[in-house]
């Protein structure tokens, strides 16, 4: 069997900016916390959603090692 690999990188790189009277953690990271628990689960729905539309491709997630805080890696396999 011949295999061909691409690798695709869509990176998000999350920041919160705060004004300077700012005093440290007094937020408790919610921006952090928002991203964790609201958008980026989400956000994987929505591409798995879109993904699945197209059934030549079967797609799943696939773990490296990383967290899932880290990282989330979609594999995509078109068989012929």
């Amino acid at each position: 069997m011949f295999q061909e690999e691409k690798t695709f990188t869509l990176r998000f790189a999350l920041e919160a900016v705060f004004p300077d009277d700012y005093d440290g953690d007094q937020d408790g990271q919610m921006w952090v916390k928002e991203w964790e628990q609201r958008l980026k689960p989400e956000l994987v729905k929505m591409v798995f959603d879109y993904l699945r539309q197209h059934p030549a491709w079967k797609v799943h997630v696939r773990n490296r090692g990383a967290s899932p805080q880290d990282e989330i890696e979609i594999a995509m396999a078109m068989e012929f």
